[in-house]
């Protein structure tokens, strides 16, 4: 650092040499008592070896070098008043109760609305409208209410009822026994699910649709150009340009992002049409077992269950979405518009087919994600769960309980090296 700046290169003026823990845990204090004074945001303090003798003998894993740690700074908090509670309706229709508050900064952000999760935590926390409250951006980016400032409280706060009927669609509400969530029942007719689920068909671990963001979404459902996915499909451009702000290179772009997208690999298509339960993860583990579309569709209850890493919950889950006929209907309109997912093409012919990998721990060489890439298109499977049919655990650094209960169900157990030499043919 003395040479770059030296060098003429910006460097921070605020940094530091220690010569021991106690230096360090000052200077965090210093900074957390100060941070605000900073002419920019900052959410924590990095502190280093310095030595690049010792940064070489220390080395790195595939996710951060060990001469190197991040200190977080505690969530900034602010006082605000909650002037009203409303409530949003997800993708499946989770109602989500959202306090709308006093303008309030957090974080350098001006806060104007925190969720409150769902009914029974705003009733845990026993949120008023009306109420002096705590908030905090969650991971200096979701803003929520942390607590009720109950001695602030003048009598005039009014609790909130959660709706019986959806705001948006006016259909019934309905809380199974054992959720947290009420849910509106109104499916493919409320407006507020429709624009979710197309908005999480195009994201980036969906079909990727750059360009067709929730602005765009909106304009083309008011002048009812689309009404599902399928219908973005069949949009042309003079249909495009229609829309506020569009002008002809701006249509040219977002139909040929939507082209692009019609060839998606198996697990994004399955993880773009909102299976509840069903994120990346499981979407790929699906991918994998079935390798068709069409299979997983008719797949039976116990046929999805049975697949390593599944269990009862998302196999209810993905049945009960593919019996649905607008469901049905959806697939036979993408598949009309020219949707065709690529199939994995190690499924049937990959040498670890049929084999079950669960990780534990830090490996050396990749990370835990580039280690189950290998193992995938080797054909092999991996979850996140122990069980008597896993085939093998892989266990790095600072194994954690899977690896004894790996050893009790006798599972074959491998270390990093192990699994290299498994993946290269030894």
């Amino acid at each position: 650092l003395a040479w770059a700046r030296a060098a003429g290169l910006p460097v921070d003026p605020h940094s530091r040499r220690a010569t021991s823990i106690e230096d360090v845990l000052a200077y965090v204090r210093e900074w957390s008592a100060q941070r605000e004074a900073l002419p920019y945001g900052t959410d924590g303090i990095v502190i280093k070896v310095d030595s690049l003798d010792q940064q070489a003998e220390l080395g790195a894993t595939s996710q951060a070098p060990r001469w190197a740690i991040a200190y977080k700074f505690p969530a900034e908090q602010a006082e605000t008043r909650v002037r009203d509670i409303t409530v949003h309706v997800g993708r499946t229709g989770a109602l989500t109760p959202v306090a709308d508050l006093e303008p309030v900064r957090v974080s350098g952000v001006i806060v104007r609305h925190a969720t409150l999760h769902n009914e029974d935590e705003m009733r845990r926390k026993d949120v008023r409208i009306g109420d002096h409250v705590i908030v905090q951006r969650a991971g200096e980016v979701i803003p929520e209410v942390v607590r009720v400032l109950t001695e602030k409280r003048t009598g005039d706060e009014r609790p909130f009822a959660m709706p019986a009927t959806c705001p948006v669609c006016g259909s019934p509400v309905e809380r199974k026994p054992g959720e947290a969530v009420a849910r509106c029942t109104g499916g493919a007719i409320c407006p507020a699910q429709v624009l979710e689920r197309l908005i999480h068909f195009g994201s980036r671990d969906a079909l990727n649709i750059d360009g067709v963001g929730p602005k765009l979404l909106q304009q083309l459902l008011d002048r009812e150009l689309i009404r599902d996915p399928a219908d973005l499909f069949r949009l042309t451009k003079a249909q495009v340009l229609t829309l506020e702000r569009m002008a002809d290179k701006s249509a040219d772009n977002v139909i040929a992002a939507i082209d692009r997208s019609r060839r998606p690999t198996l697990a994004r298509l399955i993880y773009s049409l909102g299976i509840r339960h069903v994120g990346l993860h499981v979407a790929e583990v699906l991918a994998q077992h079935f390798g068709d579309l069409d299979r997983l569709a008719h797949a039976s209850f116990e046929e999805i269950r049975d697949v390593p890493g599944i269990g009862p919950t998302i196999a209810q889950s993905v049945v009960e979405f593919f019996k649905q006929r607008a469901t049905r209907a959806l697939l036979r309109r993408l598949e009309a518009a020219g949707v065709r997912p690529e199939a994995p093409s190690a499924l049937s012919k990959g040498r670890l087919s049929g084999k079950t990998f669960v990780f534990t721990g830090t490996l050396e060489r990749f990370s835990r994600r580039e280690a189950a890439e290998r193992v995938a298109a080797l054909g092999g499977a991996v979850t996140d769960s122990v069980s008597a049919r896993t085939s093998y655990l892989v266990a790095g650094a600072d194994a954690g309980s899977k690896l004894e209960r790996a050893r009790k169900l006798g599972v074959t157990v491998l270390d990093e090296p192990g699994l290299i030499r498994l993946l290269e043919g030894q």
